[in-house]
């Protein structure tokens, strides 16, 4: 298996396995805080947040740019992960849902229009999607199914 396809299953393993979190949450489960200052709507949102970035970023990089535009800076994660958070304010849930599911199958049709010879260990576009993507994915649904278990939903 070449290194694009083992991180673009990857990509889609993990994408499986935290939808499987979420799956199945309904209402005032989706909107209550508990992770932080975030509830699980936060979590989603701020995800596709970063999955909306960084399709552009593959974008870029499918064209043999840069993936980063000049003058963005994506060092200060914190403030972007607040930006995303509040983008999607006062709206609903599901929608917010919909929204990321839609925002992952962009970003998993951008990295496959990234040449082959730009993935590997190490090389920016696995950091991109690892980021964006499948790291962020395990970073959050073990934490979703360990309060979802908590409060027996």
């Amino acid at each position: 298996m070449s290194d694009r396809q083992s991180t673009l299953k990857l990509l889609d393993e993990e994408y499986q396995s935290f939808r499987q979190a979420i799956d199945g949450l309904e209402g005032d489960a989706l909107t209550r805080v508990w992770f932080g200052s975030w509830s699980v709507k936060d979590i989603v949102a701020h995800v596709l947040g970063w999955q909306r970035e960084m399709t552009e970023a593959l974008r870029r990089m499918a064209r043999g740019e840069k993936p980063t535009p000049e003058g963005v800076d994506y060092s200060n994660t914190d403030d972007w992960n607040a930006k995303f958070a509040a983008a999607w304010q006062g709206i609903d849930a599901r929608t917010v849902i919909a929204a990321w599911q839609q925002a992952h199958m962009t970003c998993a049709r951008a990295a496959q229009a990234v040449p082959d010879d730009r993935y590997g260990e190490g090389k920016t576009v696995n950091r991109l999607i690892e980021a964006s993507g499948w790291g962020h994915y395990r970073e959050h649904a073990p934490a979703i199914r360990e309060w979802r278990k908590s409060q027996g939903l």
